[in-house]
């Protein structure tokens, strides 16, 4: 059971003593308190963790400072979409916002390779309107003696630029809790230039200590990505993880399922999962197009793959789009059989905009119908 308590409610204020010492009288009950800083009013969430099926909801919502009871309905007790629980399915960071009705558009570089790369991606972002990006300066390998990445030696500059061309958002996946304060004595030293979404990639999804730490540190926003290998239920325990040691800034990555079926694209696409995710929990849901479809070839009609794929999950009511871009691919030092061309971002973008266009017209059909029925 979950206790919302009325908005900027004060750990020190006689209402909140006294809710807290019936709390712990209860018998069998432990409690687990939350703040969610925001940028108008601060919520706290109390977690009742034990047999709370015999605690009325009408005697606990009677309790000082308590405005909302939430009973846990699934087995994602804090970031499940629960029965009749209207909390917010967004959270706002370095002033854009991520929910499960908005878009963000994460074009990049898969690796860091040269301050000119970057530089030119930078640009083309800023002259398409676009304040987001994905800059890999922590690259995870199947073979040790490939590319790993330039680590914090790129930070400075990869920071520096993106304050210089207003990106305020860079997708950046760690593999190690060093790199989180890495990236912040980094982000420190120039002068906070840029935010960071922290991203815990296939690989990691299940490697528990990691996510426990990013979980535990509140600077960052975190984008997990579905674990290869394993099932959704599995990938979704996995973003718990996070929120449960307070990170509630969470959003879920689908990137597809690693399977010889998906034969000739890298993965099995895995974009119907889209509603599913949003259906199950309050996380926004982010579609990795670049890493399911792996490769650069068009249908008959000219469309990339890689595009088909993204107006699927966009269509499919998407929030977020992670996309490989590299001005050179053939260059690149990780991934470049599926960068699209620095040229082609006013077309992907333009493509995506088709998209969610008939998203919202068939999310708007849906509510028609639904309006009209006696």
């Amino acid at each position: 059971m979950i206790l919302v308590l009325s908005p900027d409610t004060r750990s020190d204020s006689s209402e909140y003593k006294q809710l807290m010492v019936h709390l712990a009288n209860l018998p069998g009950i432990s409690t687990r308190v939350h703040n969610e800083v925001g940028i108008e009013q601060t919520l706290t969430e109390v977690y009742l963790i034990g047999n709370t099926k015999a605690l009325p909801v009408e005697d606990m919502r009677s309790l000082p400072c308590v405005e909302q009871v939430v009973r846990i309905s699934e087995e994602y007790r804090v970031l499940g979409r629960h029965k009749d629980d209207h909390r917010p399915t967004h959270f706002d960071y370095n002033g854009v916002r991520f929910s499960q009705d908005t878009l963000n558009v994460f074009a990049g570089l898969c690796a860091v390779d040269t301050l000119e790369h970057v530089e030119l991606m930078m640009l083309a972002l800023r002259d398409n309107g676009q304040v987001c990006t994905r800059m890999g300066a922590y690259k995870p390998r199947t073979s040790p003696y490939s590319f790993q990445g330039h680590g914090k030696a790129c930070l400075p500059y990869v920071f520096e630029l993106a304050g210089k061309y207003g990106i305020k958002v860079i997708a950046m996946e760690i593999t190690h809790e060093s790199h989180v304060e890495e990236i912040r004595d980094a982000l420190f030293r120039t002068g906070n230039a840029t935010g960071v979404m922290l991203q815990i990639g296939t690989r990691n999804t299940q490697n528990f200590e990691l996510l426990k730490i990013v979980g535990r540190q509140q600077d960052f926003p975190v984008l997990i990505k579905r674990g290869f290998g394993i099932t959704l239920d599995e990938s979704l325990n996995a973003a718990e993880y996070l929120a449960s040691e307070g990170n509630r800034k969470v959003v879920f990555g689908l990137r597809g399922m690693k399977t010889n079926m998906a034969d000739p694209h890298r993965n099995f696409v895995d974009f119907a999962h889209v509603p599913v995710v949003k259906r199950l929990t309050r996380m926004p849901v982010c579609i990795d197009p670049s890493h399911s479809v792996g490769m650069r070839a068009p249908s008959p009609e000219g469309i990339l793959d890689i595009m088909h794929v993204t107006a699927q999950g966009v269509i499919a009511g998407a929030n977020m789009v992670l996309v490989d871009f590299h001005p050179v691919p053939n260059k690149a030092l990780v991934d470049g059989p599926q960068a699209l061309l620095i040229k082609e971002l006013p077309l992907f973008l333009e493509d995506i905009r088709i998209a969610r266009d008939a998203y919202e017209q068939r999310a708007a059909l849906a509510r028609r119908y639904q309006e009209a029925e006696p």
